[in-house]
């Protein structure tokens, strides 16, 4: 399966071409550092480039003290992480591991240059986008959290962190890597924590608090105006910040979640063109992202839209749910659908401890030799239990209707019919949830009668809501809350909407088709209608 790096120990060590180094030399600053003097520290800005002319650069485990990986950064090669190009933080502590003389560029003056030269661009990003892969696969993340396993809130921020492709590691409560770190940070053995680095605890830990250490949810100034507001960033949203980028137009994109949407907790996505042996829908969106933040897009999250209004001057304003608040000349909707919740007693008591509407490698680590069950008859259903069935015991899929014929492809649906791991009942249903802290059993209901299941998970995956309830005194809906768009809206354009300024695209959108494909093509045609509207 296609992931972000082909052979990462080739891709983190690119080099840039004699013309690039030139080109940095004459646009950035010489300093020296001392041995053992640090280049950066876990959750400063990152902003700068660093170019190594001569001596070492390595990277400090903050726990220890120690050197955290056995490579090192020497001459001609450079220091910088993803986050340079949206303006976030250092995940790592940096320091020269002897004498050290290097080039310091500027973030927005190493931007500049990448955009001046998109050959020097291209090796940048890819090297970049290596080293992030590299940490998501090795562990090596500074995020650290301890008791994911048993405690929901902890587990919440492991969730945020995997759908954002944050790099963090996790150990067990009880386990010798979790009493090193209570060691270490002087925190009770016994107790389920956070921590960015070694000396910051993150007290009460939410996906928010989270996000401001590293750097994915910064302050707007007040009122700041964008060209255009992106809300949400699945495959739709994504897409138009790229092609808004890449024409020049000033775009924030806001997601109240994480980057990706629904397509991001797609384990496999064997359907999309470009791509023979499938890719996960986050790393198909990451790469999306990556591109949209070297045309200068920019992304906030997690941030929800509380209110838009139409000013008088034909802008509009977003306030958040934190109060802060933005101006925009045009809006793109993509804020996609979210799975329904289902009419169960103690359904949110027991929702990330036991009941999960995503099946990623996070979800997958709790099923791991247990008995679970899917609820749906669609592709997100159907992908989730071929997923799972790698790691559960066994994975029971769970469908209304007496086929998946209408609502499944026929190679997803061949293939779980095939998989002895997997077993599908038709006309069936959870009537019941059982458990105090944790999903313990459900009680299935079909044509026989009731019956109870032990399982430690469930993953919903079933009907789709529209989020726009903030968008109801602004547009026309239909009957189910989606979007109206073109001629249904008394537009002209197929993506906009009842009101000029404002366009929807993706699953939002009434009648569409409910496919990344179709998502990607909305919101990359989108932009050219948004670009006219800006410039008029």
């Amino acid at each position: 399966m296609e992931t972000i790096g082909r052979d990462l120990n080739e891709m983190q060590r690119i080099p840039l071409e004699p013309g690039h180094v030139r080109a940095i030399r004459a646009t950035g600053t010489e300093r020296c550092y001392r041995k053992g003097e640090l280049l950066a520290t876990i959750g400063d800005p990152a902003d700068r480039f660093v170019y190594v002319e001569a001596g070492e650069v390595e990277v400090v485990d903050p726990f220890t003290g120690d050197r955290l990986v056995p490579s090192t950064l020497g001459p001609t090669q450079f220091m910088a992480e993803i986050s340079l190009l949206s303006g976030g933080s250092w995940s790592m502590t940096m320091r020269a591991a002897v004498d050290t003389r290097v080039v310091e560029v500027p973030r927005e003056d190493m931007l500049r240059l990448m955009s001046e030269i998109p050959e020097m661009s291209d090796i940048v990003i890819t090297v970049l986008a290596a080293r992030r892969r590299r940490q998501l696969d090795g562990g090596t993340g500074m995020l650290v959290l301890v008791g994911e396993e048993v405690d929901r809130d902890v587990r919440r921020v492991a969730e945020f962190a995997a759908r954002n492709r944050m790099p963090y590691r996790s150990y067990p409560l009880g386990s010798a890597d979790a009493a090193r770190v209570a060691v270490s940070c002087g925190t009770p053995a016994d107790t389920p924590v956070v921590l960015y680095g070694r000396d910051l605890i993150v007290t009460e830990p939410t996906p928010e608090k989270v996000a401001r250490l590293l750097g994915l949810d910064r302050d707007l100034p007040e009122h700041e105006a964008f060209d255009l507001l992106i809300v949400g960033a699945g495959p739709a949203g994504v897409a138009a910040a790229v092609y808004a980028g890449a024409e020049g137009l000033r775009a924030l994109v806001v997601d109240e979640c994480a980057i990706g949407g629904q397509a991001g907790t797609s384990s496999r996505i064997e359907n999309y063109m470009g791509f023979p042996t499938g890719i996960s829908g986050a790393d198909l969106v990451w790469r999306g992202e990556v591109q949209a933040m070297k045309f200068g897009t920019r992304f906030v999250m997690p941030r929800r839209v509380a209110t838009l209004e139409a000013l008088p001057d034909a802008q509009f304003c977003a306030t958040f749910a934190n109060g802060e608040r933005v101006r925009a000349t045009a809006v793109v909707v993509a804020t996609g659908v979210q799975y329904r919740r289902l009419p169960l007693d103690r359904l949110a008591d027991l929702e990330g401890a036991g009941v999960y509407y995503a099946a990623t490698e996070t979800e997958a680590r709790y099923c791991r030799e247990a008995e679970v069950v899917v609820i749906g008859g669609g592709n997100s259903a159907g992908q989730a239990a071929m997923f799972l069935s790698r790691s559960a015991r066994h994975v029971r899929l769970l469908v209304r209707g007496d086929s998946l014929a209408t609502s499944m492809s026929d190679y997803l649906s061949s293939r779980l019919q095939a998989d002895p791991t997997i077993t599908i009942e038709y006309g069936a249903h959870v009537a019941a949830l059982h458990g105090d802290d944790r999903l313990e059993a459900v009680t299935i209901r079909d044509k026989a009668g009731d019956r109870r299941l032990e399982t430690c998970a469930m993953f919903v995956m079933v009907g789709a809501a529209p989020n726009t309830g903030w968008l109801a005194e602004l547009v026309a809906l239909d009957d189910k809350g989606f979007v109206l768009t073109g001629a249904d809206a008394g537009a002209t354009s197929p993506y906009a909407t009842s009101r000029q300024g404002i366009y929807a695209v993706g699953d939002v959108r009434a009648g569409s088709v409910k496919r990344v494909a179709s998502s990607v093509g909305e919101g990359s045609v989108v932009i050219s209608k948004v670009w006219d509207y800006v410039r008029r």
